[in-house]
């Protein structure tokens, strides 16, 4: 069975549960509520309205879509805000 684009953009996207800029690691949650620890390294890019920045832009609740270059996120890209979810007429 095909997935729509709907489906298939909610299966890539990712809420961000914890960062650790520290040690370069990001806890993610994905749709099936399973976490993944994910290692980064220091050319990770974070973008987002804001601008190209490092891990420190990232806040617990972001949703964000990583695209991979090979075992390491190369580009996370944020997709909504925490803070922007929350204060959505949708809820």
């Amino acid at each position: 069975m095909t997935q729509s684009l709907t489906e298939r953009l909610q299966q890539t996207r990712l809420t961000i549960v914890d960062v650790d800029v520290a040690k370069g690691r990001l806890r993610v949650r994905g749709a099936a509520d399973a976490c993944t620890e994910l290692s980064c390294s220091e050319q990770t890019v974070v973008l987002s309205d804001e601008g190209k920045s490092g891990l420190e832009a990232l806040n617990p609740g972001d949703i964000v879509k990583i695209e991979p270059a090979g075992d390491r996120p190369d580009k996370i890209v944020v997709v909504r805000r925490a803070w922007e979810e929350i204060a959505s007429p949708e809820i």
